[in-house]
């Protein structure tokens, strides 16, 4: 006999936001005594009048509850709850998304097959490297669900998954103490390469960051690529040299990766050395970027590649990091050469594209340097943005002509 689902009733007003398909429901919102419930819980949120919005799993904090259903799907969920055919549905029907955009290639096995709210799992990222899926749970209620989500990737044979890597000891609230150990839910360790359009890289998920590659930048890189021939390259912040090794295919002429880590150095040499053993044309150097592009000489590339981690990590950081992202950009274009291509980005949720515009058009004045936008970049198809949450597009970038 299954247990009953609890219920949230909202007060009197607050469901607008739900009304408008939005999947977070704050705290604020939540007229129901919540202290004797348990974090993870899945859990019904209803109108005031009683009327059933949604079903999703509850978490302490400001965003209370993360919605996975809504409208007609919550109401055939609301006495099931979330079992493995729940997720063997979206998970499919992630799959169907990043089938149909060409991404599952043989000559590409890296892609993001969930992105959370993106593909209606809020909480959970799942990154696909050749046999491996790497998953993360950003709530309690996912990682509760983990094994389900585990069994679940392994049971449909289009996704071909041997092993799944749970890697989730930095993305969940540290309030719920829950000790998460990174470990092998199913499979076990097989090789860590995988391939992105025909490019060889070693994917580090046991000890690098994220799910051990930024997959986010894939059409970024390949754009990249077209404007390496013949071009002196600095990659900046490059943790695992994915922006050199396109810019090494695109016919660089010279290419050097930054990174204060030298483990990301480390793996940096050896993704380059997989595609091009022996190639004289890159260096890699560990130190700090600031201090990097303080010593460089004046001119000495005409391309360059600003990609730092985030400098915001929440709402209170901005001011701090709109200054950092605009010191980063005017140290690049006052020592960029004449004619050159400058590819900036930024990774934080909480900056907007226009804010981020507005630093880098603070460094353009400061330095005094005519600049053109040539593209504006965002974050790729496989990092679907749910419309009805504009939170989920984190990622922006500009690429500027320099004279």
């Amino acid at each position: 006999m299954s247990t009953a689902i609890p219920v949230l009733t909202l007060r009197r007003g607050k469901e607008e936001s739900l009304l408008r398909f939005h999947p977070w429901v704050f705290s604020g919102a939540i007229a129901t005594d919540t202290s004797g419930l348990e974090e993870g819980a899945t859990v019904k949120i209803a109108a005031a009048d009683g009327s059933l919005l949604g079903i999703g799993h509850y978490q302490i904090g400001s965003i209370a509850v993360r919605l996975l259903a809504m409208g007609r799907e919550a109401a055939s969920l609301a006495e099931t709850g979330f079992d493995e055919s729940f997720y063997i549905n979206r998970l499919a029907e992630a799959f169907r998304l990043r089938q149909s955009l060409g991404l599952i290639r043989p000559d590409n096995n890296a892609y993001r097959l969930v992105h959370g709210e993106g593909d209606f799992l809020p909480g959970l990222i799942v990154d696909i490297y050749g046999d491996t899926a790497v998953v993360q749970a950003h709530s309690v209620g996912m990682h509760y669900a983990r094994n389900i989500i585990a069994d679940a990737l392994t049971s449909l044979p289009e996704l071909a998954i041997a092993n799944v890597y749970y890697k989730s000891e930095t993305t969940l609230p540290f309030k719920a103490q829950l000790d998460p150990v990174n470990d092998y839910i199913l499979g076990s360790y097989s090789g860590n390469e995988a391939l992105e359009n025909g490019l060889r890289f070693h994917i580090d998920w046991l000890r690098g960051q994220k799910t051990g590659f930024f997959v986010d930048q894939r059409d970024n890189r390949s754009l990249l690529e077209r404007f390496a021939r013949g071009r002196r390259v600095l990659n900046m912040f490059c943790y695992t040299g994915g922006f050199s090794v396109y810019a090494m295919r695109g016919e660089a002429k010279k290419v050097v990766s930054v990174d204060s880590s030298a483990k990301a150095i480390a793996l940096t040499d050896a993704n380059v050395g997989l595609n091009f053993p022996g190639d004289t044309r890159h260096e890699a150097v560990a130190v700090d970027a600031f201090r990097y592009l303080a010593d460089m000489e004046q001119d000495a590339f005409d391309l360059i590649i600003l990609d730092p981690p985030a400098f915001a990590k929440h709402r209170g950081a901005i001011r701090n990091a709109l200054r950092g992202y605009q010191r980063l950009n005017a140290a690049a274009m006052e020592k960029i050469a004449p004619g050159s291509i400058l590819f900036t980005f930024s990774c934080s949720q909480a900056i907007t594209r226009e804010q981020f515009r507005l630093a880098v058009f603070s460094a353009a004045a400061q330095t005094g340097r005519r600049v053109r936008i040539l593209h504006q970049l965002t974050q790729p198809a496989d990092h679907p943005v749910n419309i009805y949450h504009p939170e989920g597009e984190y990622l922006k970038g500009l690429i500027l002509y320099v004279e």
